[in-house]
């Protein structure tokens, strides 16, 4: 983004920024029911990976090589070419392999820390990432609970990269590719709450193969990636102190002493700026 348009997104955002109130953040809170989500399913995983090679083909990203199990020696996360990673970890019950990505939040963080709308929550339930709007602040990245929007640091034109959720197939009526390419149903893809109930009913029916809790159903306010398992969630390398409560609620008393800020700081930017080409002009005659 050149300087023109970053001042005229920062104004833009100083200004509906200090629009909003309580009320309209409620008004504007997503509607857990309407999304769409995807189930994993960890029991089933078999860790071929087919899922990030298919992520990586729809994105343009670098395909990985789906034979080498090296990548299993360690604990991978997701990274500015590569979307989604499957990691492996052994357990008193055995092996058991999981896939990682954007957790698609009900309400995302990342999207309400956003000041330009760059990252989006749409209304469908996919986070996604709008280069257009984007400043480079990077409060996206401090605000995840998940650790999930990577910057391109070594890029001379960087980028937040993260996953989409495969939003332009959605448009087109099609499931995401990592769902797609799963031959074992490890992945399934639906409404929300038809999601939810396929976990419950998996593990009310199988109380011995699985844990009682589906992660993701209450972290966080909700996301839209739920997670079965066959061993207690801590152990497969997920947060389990994030508690139910929506992060936007807990700094929504940050988010709403930014306005201030942003409202003058392109102000700021606009007074350095005169001043400098005022220093490059020259002299007035004075005779």
């Amino acid at each position: 983004m050149d300087r023109r348009n970053f001042l005229k997104n920062l104004s833009m955002a100083g200004t509906a920024t200090a629009a909003a109130t309580s009320l309209n953040i409620a008004a504007e809170s997503p509607k857990p029911h309407e999304f769409v989500s995807v189930l994993v399913d960890a029991k089933r995983c078999i860790g071929c990976r087919e899922c990030e090679a298919a992520c990586a083909t729809q994105n343009g990203l670098p395909v990985p090589d789906t034979k080498d199990k090296s990548v299993f020696e360690d604990i991978r996360e997701p990274t500015p070419t590569q979307w989604t990673v499957v990691n492996r970890f052994e357990t008193e019950n055995g092996t058991v392999f999981v896939k990682k990505q954007c957790m698609h939040c009900n309400q995302a963080a990342c999207s309400t820390a956003c000041l330009t709308e760059a990252m989006k929550k749409t209304e469908e339930g996919p986070v996604i990432w709008r280069e257009g709007k984007c400043m480079g602040c990077r409060y996206c990245m401090v605000s995840c609970p998940f650790t999930i929007p990577k910057f391109e640091y070594h890029s001379a034109n960087p980028k937040i990269q993260k996953c989409i959720f495969c939003y332009e197939r959605l448009a087109e009526g099609e499931v995401p590719a990592c769902v797609q390419s799963c031959p074992v149903d490890a992945l399934q893809f639906g409404q929300r709450r038809e999601m939810v109930q396929e976990a419950r009913n998996r593990v009310s029916d199988n109380p011995h193969s699985y844990v009682q809790h589906i992660y993701g159903e209450d972290e966080v306010g909700g996301t839209g990636w739920l997670y079965v398992s066959p061993v207690p969630f801590d152990e497969i390398g997920f947060r389990t102190d994030l508690g139910g409560e929506p992060i936007p609620e807990l700094t929504q008393s940050f988010l709403y002493a930014v306005p201030v800020v942003f409202l003058l700081w392109p102000v700021f930017l606009n007074a350095i700026r005169a001043k400098e080409e005022s220093s490059a002009l020259p002299p007035r005659d004075q005779s």
